[in-house]
C-alpha cells in the first residue's frame, strides 16, 4: 500500500515536470516599457512628496523664507552669533560680525513671488530627499545579486545622513560668512552695497546644496571601490591633485577670499582621505 502512494505521487511530480510546471514558478522579466512604466511610478510617488512638502514650506512663508532664507543676511543669526562669542572667548574682537552692510531689493514685478516658490520647492526637495533616494534606491536594488544588496544595506540612510550634513556646513558655516564677506565687499566707498532678491536666493541655494553633493564623497568611493573602479593605492598616489581638484571646486563654489576656501578645503579633503579608508576597507573584504 506504501509502495503504491509513494509511486503515484512520484508519477504527479514526474508529471508536473514534464508540463513545466513547478510548485514556485520563476518570476516574470519585465521588458524595456514595463521598467519604464515602473520607473514612472517611483517617480510620479517622489514628485508628489516635493510637491506636497513645497506647498507646506509656501504657506509658511514667514519660517521658511523670514528665517531661513533670510536668516544668514541678519546679524541675530546663530554663526554670527558663535562668532560674537568665540571673539570674547580669545579676545578677538575682528571676529563679531555686528553689521552687515547691504540691503537686498527686488527690482522685477514678479521678483518676490518666483523667489519665494522657487525657495519653497528647494525647501521641500531637501527635506524629501530621503524619500527621493529611497524611491530611486527601490527601481535599481532589484537588479542586483542577494550579496551586492547585503553590501549596499543601509545606503538611504548613509547617504541621507552626510547629505544633511553637507546641507548643514553649507547653510551654517559657508553661507554666512560668504554673505558677510561679499555684502561687506567694496571697491570704492561711493558705492552702495544693494542687492538683488534674486541674486542672494540663487547664491544661498547653490552654496547649500554644492555642499549637500560634495559631501556625498565617502558613498561614492565606496560603491566605485565594489565596482573595481577606485583602489586606495590609486587613491593614495593621486592625493595631490586632489587636493588641487578640491581647492579648485571649492574657489567656484565660494567667494574670492581664502577664509572661504579653507573652510570648504578641509572638511571635503578630511572626506577624501575617509575614502582612502573605506575603499581600503571593500579591498580587504575583496580578498577574504
Amino acid at each position: 500500500m506504501l509502495d503504491q502512494v509513494d509511486d503515484s505521487g512520484l508519477d504527479k511530480i514526474l508529471a508536473r515536470r514534464q508540463q513545466g510546471s513547478s510548485p514556485e514558478p520563476p518570476k516574470k522579466e519585465l521588458t524595456f516599457l514595463e521598467h519604464l512604466e515602473e520607473l514612472r511610478w517611483h517617480l510620479f510617488r517622489a514628485v508628489v512628496v516635493v510637491l506636497v512638502l513645497t506647498v507646506v514650506a509656501f504657506v509658511s512663508k514667514k519660517i521658511v523664507f523670514g528665517m531661513i532664507i533670510l536668516g544668514p543676511s541678519k546679524t541675530d543669526f546663530i554663526t554670527f552669533q558663535w562668532l560674537c562669542q568665540l571673539a570674547e572667548a580669545t579676545q578677538i574682537p575682528s571676529l563679531c560680525i555686528t553689521e552687515l552692510p547691504f540691503t537686498i531689493q527686488s527690482r522685477t514685478l514678479t521678483g518676490q513671488f518666483t523667489m519665494h516658490l522657487m525657495s519653497s520647492f528647494v525647501v521641500g526637495f531637501v527635506v524629501a530627499f530621503p524619500y527621493i533616494f529611497w524611491e530611486i534606491w527601490r527601481f535599481i536594488s532589484p537588479a542586483l545579486y542577494d550579496t551586492e544588496k547585503s553590501i549596499a544595506k543601509g545606503t538611504t540612510f548613509f547617504v541621507s545622513i552626510l547629505f544633511f550634513i553637507g546641507i548643514s556646513f553649507g547653510y551654517f558655516v559657508i553661507t554666512p560668512l560668504s554673505i558677510q564677506f561679499l555684502g561687506s565687499y567694496t571697491v570704492d566707498d561711493s558705492i552702495i552695497n544693494e542687492f538683488d532678491l534674486s541674486s542672494y536666493v540663487n547664491t544661498v541655494i547653490m552654496l547649500v546644496l554644492a555642499c549637500g553633493i560634495m559631501f556625498q564623497l565617502p558613498v561614492f568611493a565606496y560603491f566605485f571601490s565594489r565596482l573595481g573602479i577606485l583602489h586606495p593605492a590609486i587613491m593614495k598616489q593621486y592625493r595631490k591633485h586632489a587636493l588641487i581638484v578640491i581647492l579648485f571646486i571649492s574657489a567656484v563654489i565660494t567667494p574670492p577670499d581664502v577664509l572661504s576656501q579653507i573652510l570648504v578645503t578641509i572638511p571635503v579633503y578630511g572626506l577624501y582621505e575617509l575614502s582612502i579608508r573605506i575603499s581600503a576597507y571593500v579591498a580587504r573584504q575583496k580578498n577574504k
